[in-house]
C-alpha cells in the first residue's frame, strides 16, 4: 500500500475498565508513521477524558447504548472506509460483526476476547442467545485477538474456530508510568491497616460480594483490616446493601470509577481479584507493576498458569469466599509491612512488547483476503 492504513479503534467510551484503558493504551502506542489512526466512541458524546495525542481522530458518537448505535458505527465506517477495524470489548464485537457485511469491500475485522467463554457461557448471566451469537458472528472476524493461550484453546473449543483466526497478544501495561508514578519504594500506611484493593466493574462475575464476606472473616484476626473497591457498575447498590448487612460501613469504601487505579497502590497492603471468571485483567497487571502483593481466587486457566508459584502471590485453590478469606490471612500474616515484590512475570506485558505484537498482528491482517462467511 502507498497510503498509510486507516486504522478504526472501536470502544464503548473512555475512562472506562480495562477493555477501555487497553485500547487507549493501544491508541497511544500505535505508530502514527504506519497508521492513519482513528479511535471510535459509541456511546461517549463528548470528545474529553483520557488524554490522547492530537494525530488520533476521536469519533464521539453518542449512543445511549451500545446495541443503540448500529446505525451511527456503520455511517462512520462507510465515511471513514477504514482499512482495518480493531473492536475491544466482546458486546461491541457482537455488533461490529452483525454489520460487518455492510461494510466497504476488504474492510478487515479484528475483535478483541476479553473473557474466556465458556466461563461466562456457563455462569447464567448472560440471554441464551449469546452462544448462537458467538458461534454465528466470530466465524465473521479475520482475527479473534486472546490475552492467553488457555483462553484462545477454550474459544476454539466452545466456538469450533480455526487456530488460523485465533492470536494470543499481551495486554499493553505501561509499566513506566505506573512505577514511575509511585515508585518501587515501601509503601508509607495511613492507619493501622491492612489495607486491601480491589478493582473492577461491579458486576457479579468480578466476585466482590465474595471479598465481602472474606473479609468479614479476616476481621477476627485483623480488626482494623479496610477494602477499597474501585469501580462502577450494576452491582453497587447490591454490594452496599451487603457491605452493611456485614458490618463493614466503616471498614469498606467505594470510591468509583479510577481512570488511573495505581493512585490507590501507595497505600494498599495487598491487591485483591475475587473474581469467578476473568480473561486476563489488567488491573491485575497493572498491580503487579506496582509491586503489590497480590491474593487471587483461580478464576480461569490462563490466569491460574500465569500467577501459580510466583513469589509474592497467594493463589486460593477454588473459588469461594472461605478460601478467599484462607489465602488473604496466609497472605497478611506472612507479609512484612509495605512489602513490594519484583513481580517478573509482568515484563511480557510491557507496552512496548505489546504494541510490536499488536502491530506485527495489523501488518499481517492487512495482507489478508476476508474470511470466507460461514
Amino acid at each position: 500500500m502507498n497510503h498509510r492504513p486507516r486504522v478504526l479503534l472501536l470502544i464503548p467510551h473512555l475512562g472506562g475498565g480495562g477493555a477501555e484503558r487497553v485500547m487507549a493504551l493501544l491508541a497511544r502506542g500505535l505508530s502514527a508513521e504506519k497508521y492513519e489512526l482513528h479511535l471510535g466512541l459509541i456511546t461517549q458524546a463528548e470528545t474529553g477524558g483520557e488524554e490522547l495525542p492530537s494525530w488520533i481522530k476521536i469519533h464521539a458518537l453518542g449512543a445511549p447504548r451500545v446495541r443503540a448505535g448500529a446505525f451511527c458505527l456503520l455511517r462512520l465506517v462507510r465515511r471513514l472506509k477504514p482499512d482495518l477495524i480493531l473492536s475491544g470489548i466482546f458486546h461491541l464485537n457482537f455488533l461490529v460483526l452483525l454489520l460487518r457485511p455492510f461494510f466497504p469491500p476488504g474492510t478487515r475485522v479484528l475483535v478483541r476476547q476479553n473473557g474466556t467463554v465458556s466461563s461466562a457461557l456457563n455462569s447464567g448471566g448472560l440471554p441464551l442467545t449469546t452462544r448462537p451469537l458467538y458461534r454465528l458472528l466470530y466465524r465473521r472476524a479475520d482475527r479473534v485477538i486472546c490475552q492467553t493461550r488457555a483462553m484462545a484453546e477454550d474459544l476454539a473449543q466452545e466456538l469450533g474456530l480455526p487456530e488460523d483466526r485465533l492470536a494470543v497478544l499481551p495486554n499493553p501495561v505501561d509499566v513506566e508510568e505506573i512505577r514511575h508514578s509511585i515508585g518501587l519504594h515501601p509503601a508509607q500506611q495511613t492507619g493501622p491497616g491492612p489495607h486491601l484493593l480491589a478493582v473492577g466493574r461491579l458486576s457479579p462475575e468480578k466476585g466482590f460480594d465474595l471479598l465481602l464476606r472474606a473479609l468479614a472473616s479476616v476481621r477476627n484476626d485483623f480488626p482494623s483490616a479496610s477494602l477499597v473497591i474501585a469501580g462502577a457498575g450494576p452491582e453497587e447498590a447490591a454490594l452496599k446493601a451487603e457491605r452493611h448487612a456485614l458490618g463493614l460501613d466503616e471498614a469498606v469504601c467505594f470510591p468509583g470509577c479510577v481512570t488511573r487505579p495505581w493512585s490507590l497502590f501507595p497505600e494498599a497492603t495487598l491487591f485483591v481479584l475475587p473474581s469467578r471468571h476473568e480473561g486476563l485483567p489488567n488491573a491485575l497487571l497493572e498491580a503487579a507493576a506496582a509491586g503489590l502483593p497480590i491474593v487471587a481466587l483461580p478464576a480461569c486457566e490462563g490466569l491460574v498458569e500465569l500467577l501459580r508459584g510466583q513469589p509474592g502471590v497467594w493463589l486460593a485453590p477454588e473459588i469461594s469466599a472461605e478460601t478467599l478469606a484462607a489465602s488473604l490471612l496466609a497472605a497478611l500474616h506472612a507479609l512484612r509491612p509495605g512489602e513490594r515484590f519484583a513481580h517478573a512475570f509482568v515484563e511480557a506485558f510491557r507496552l512496548d512488547r505489546a504494541i510490536q505484537a499488536y502491530e506485527r498482528l495489523i501488518d499481517q491482517s492487512l495482507r489478508l483476503e476476508p474470511p470466507t462467511e460461514c
